[in-house]
């Protein structure tokens, strides 16, 4: 399963294209995974963000390729990607070719607000099939459709179907198939007379050579924020733009706003023939479920109390519930290590195995627990309609900082880990949105953060308490770190909003679908494509990243010959009391535990030294200037640097620097006591304070030392500008941030 970034398809040259087109919550991404089963490909068209999925069926002996776009409510486009969509349908890049047919998918239980986006399919003038799904919904509702009728009127195939349960799917192919060489049997135009006058006017003055279709004409007429237009503004000239605004200008005069004259049409023309193919056979029930369940879940305060239980459920579920699966994965890293140290002896190939290719493919593997519940959980809560309620209740509160409520989903679930996080945000359809949300996830203190905040609190804040011991000042500084990233987030959301992604003024606009059962075939094929996606896309990067930073931490490497004469001498003295004692049948106990400890220290001292010129060794010593006003030394970057690939790797790496092996974690006594101890070289001044423990963790809760984060915004984004810009800012902020800290609190204390 191949990633879609460039102008490859599935498509051959007998293959038929089929673009998938409908309303959110249609159920038509289940339509999709329906028809197409596993034979399926995600990713971005290119050089956009918008997602594709490419599927395949085959009818009878021909091929169709499926192609599931995001769903709309209309083809007038306000966004680029909404620009794109339309792009798609008419043959223009990134697509590059029209499709051969049209599945439009409808709610069978609102047809009014749905036929307004066939209405403007209808217009391209394309084969074009109708699918009203969700028949048993409208069923329950007392409606009846009269899907014979339907077709008639609107002059293309319609049939009826219920994706979950697969029903109406022989006779949907059997309309695909008869359908892919005829346009629908009648002209569809829903306009007045005038409409039509100025559409035909706008068409005229187009040069005979230009190209344009009716559709794209219509589109020109009706969109004033000029996605159209500039689109199109190489097949038309300043005659066609000039007849454009006197048309438009004449409408305006008539005292309805532009956009009103085709809805008011479009609309008129569902409402005269509705009554046609609808008919409400039962009673329509005065109370449904979804009414009695939006009485609590919307409710100004019980919803708020539910939403927030919802949300803290899914931190604690991405939290912890993924942690028996990490943990076993990170198991079988050592189950893995301890092979290859039987198998390969210590050296360069032993340890490239073991920390390049080893701890790279595991600190792939180790976030996928995570990813993989938090999409499984996601598409629960939006496939049952629970995620719009929770965003419309949220929203007022994110409104201040130009956010929609459904971007607390992903931040929330990045205080786990930021890669789920930024994953998440394709829940999100507004493309400013998304993108802000994506930028200022990495900001939430994820669980990597961690091992530096315990280590350096425990070491150095005092273990006072306040309010007769309720408040503790480790405590606090634990809080006040989570704190800073949020604080911090805030104001950068704030600042994008007003520049780089500035917009005008919007409203959240968001459909409260019915409540429904979901689909376990859906969930299943939206975790597993979030999974994929990231082990497939993130992780080779992150592999590559982890074996260059082992690289630059382990060569040049210095054979026994150049070591120091003293370290030369001790790590000699103890291997060769090692192996004498391995050949004493009678070994002492004792002395065999002693002799390894002893070892141990001499090959920590050895890897130390080995660390201190390496390059890596080499590019702490180069930034130490830099990083002196932090109150760091060289043996700090140098573990700053050495934590791009995680940002725990900080404390293992600290262990080596300072003699202790890779051993050790936050909670080594041995750690904890080193650094308190530890001078700064060729004094005797303490290396490690309180304001450098505040400077250092203030930086890595700012910073984007994290390459998995990259890889995801890369990944997500479909550029390398962004995770570009969200290393260099986060690095930035974080630079100053712990600049003031160190500063302000060296002063203090």
């Amino acid at each position: 399963m191949a990633d879609i970034t460039d102008d490859v398809s599935l498509k051959s040259s007998s293959n038929a294209t089929v673009v998938v087109l409908g309303n959110p919550n249609t159920g038509k991404s289940t339509l999709f995974n329906a028809l197409t089963g596993v034979r399926q490909q995600t990713g971005n068209f290119p050089g956009v963000t918008v997602e594709k999925r490419l599927g395949r069926l085959k009818i009878g002996d021909r091929q169709f390729d499926l192609i599931d776009l995001p769903g709309t409510y209309s083809l007038a486009p306000r966004s680029p990607d909404e620009m794109l969509t339309v792009n798609v349908l008419l043959g223009e890049a990134p697509a590059n070719q029209e499709p051969d047919l049209i599945l439009c998918v409808v709610d069978a239980s609102n047809l009014e607000r749905n036929l307004f986006l066939v209405s403007q399919v209808l217009d391209l003038h394309r084969p074009t099939v109708v699918a009203v799904n969700m028949t048993d919904v409208a069923k329950r509702n007392g409606i009846e459709i009269d899907l014979d009728r339907m077709s008639e009127l609107l002059g293309v195939p319609v049939v009826g179907v219920q994706a979950k349960r697969r029903t109406g799917f022989d006779q949907l192919k059997t309309a695909m198939a008869n359908a892919i060489t005829q346009s629908p049997q009648i002209e569809h135009d829903p306009f007045t007379d005038e409409l039509k006058q100025r559409i035909m006017r706008l068409q005229s003055a187009c040069p005979d050579d230009c190209g344009l279709k009716r559709f794209a004409v219509t589109r020109m007429l009706f969109d004033t924020d000029g996605f159209m237009t500039n689109q199109l503004k190489s097949q038309i000239d300043d005659h066609v733009i000039q007849t454009l605004k006197d048309e438009q200008a004449a409408m305006q005069l008539d005292g309805q706003s532009i956009a009103e004259s085709e809805s008011h049409a479009r609309y008129n023309w569902i409402t005269n023939h509705l009554d046609s193919i609808v008919s409400q056979v039962q009673p329509k029930p005065t109370t449904t479920i979804t009414d009695r369940l939006d009485a609590w879940l919307t409710h100004p305060f019980w919803g708020v109390l539910v939403a927030g239980l919802v949300l803290v459920l899914l931190f604690q579920l991405v939290f912890w519930a993924a942690e028996p699966a990490s943990a076993m994965i990170d198991g079988l890293n050592g189950i893995l290590a301890a092979i290859v140290n039987r198998i390969i002896p210590e050296g360069t190939l032993n340890s490239l195995i073991i920390d390049g290719l080893i701890n790279g493919v595991g600190s792939v593997l180790i976030f996928l627990p995570q990813i993989l519940l938090l999409f499984f959980i996601l598409a629960i809560l939006e496939d049952t309609g629970y995620l719009a309620r929770a965003a419309f209740l949220l929203d007022k509160y994110l409104s201040r900082i130009g956010l929609s409520g459904i971007t607390l989903f992903p931040l929330l679930s990045s205080f786990a880990c930021a890669i789920p996080g930024i994953m998440a945000t394709r829940v999100i359809k507004d493309n400013r949105e998304r993108l802000i949300t994506i930028l200022i996830a990495p900001l939430m203190s994820c669980s990597a953060r961690l091992p530096i905040y315990v280590l350096l609190i425990a070491a150095f804040v005092p273990a006072k308490s306040f309010l007769g011991g309720v408040l503790g000042l480790r405590g606090l500084t634990m809080f006040a770190m989570y704190l800073v990233g949020i604080v911090t987030a805030v104001i950068v959301a704030w600042v994008l909003r007003k520049t780089i992604l500035k917009t005008g003024p919007s409203s959240f606009v968001l459909e409260l679908p019915s409540y429904k059962v979901p689909s376990l075939r859906n969930l299943w094929q939206r975790m597993f494509d979030g999974g994929w996606a990231f082990v497939r896309d993130a992780g080779t990067m992150i592999v590559i990243v982890t074996i260059i930073v082992w690289a630059a931490a382990y060569f040049p490497r210095n054979d026994r010959a150049k070591l120091p004469a003293s370290l030369a001498n001790d790590v000699g003295i103890v291997e060769s009391r090692a192996r004498e004692l391995k050949k004493t049948a009678s070994a002492d106990p004792e002395a065999a535990i002693q002799v390894d400890e002893e070892v141990s220290a001499a090959r920590n001292r050895l890897d130390a030294y080995q660390l201190e010129h390496s390059y890596l060794g080499r590019a702490g010593k180069t930034i130490e200037p830099l990083v002196r006003p932090l109150g760091w030394d060289w043996r700090i970057g140098s573990a700053a640097i050495a934590s791009f690939p995680a940002r725990e790797v900080v404390v293992s790496t600290m262990g080596v620097i300072f003699g202790l092996g890779a051993d050790t974690d936050e909670e080594s006594a041995s750690l904890r006591a080193t650094l308190k101890t530890a001078k700064w070289e060729g004094t005797n001044q303490p290396l490690f304070t309180l304001p450098v423990a505040l400077s250092i963790m203030v930086f890595f809760a700012l910073c984007a030392q994290c390459v998995s984060t990259l890889a995801v915004i890369r990944r997500e984004t479909n550029s390398y500008r962004w995770p570009l810009f969200t290393f260099v800012y986060m690095t930035t902020l974080a630079y100053f941030a712990a600049l003031i800290t160190f500063q302000i609190s060296n002063r203090i204390f």
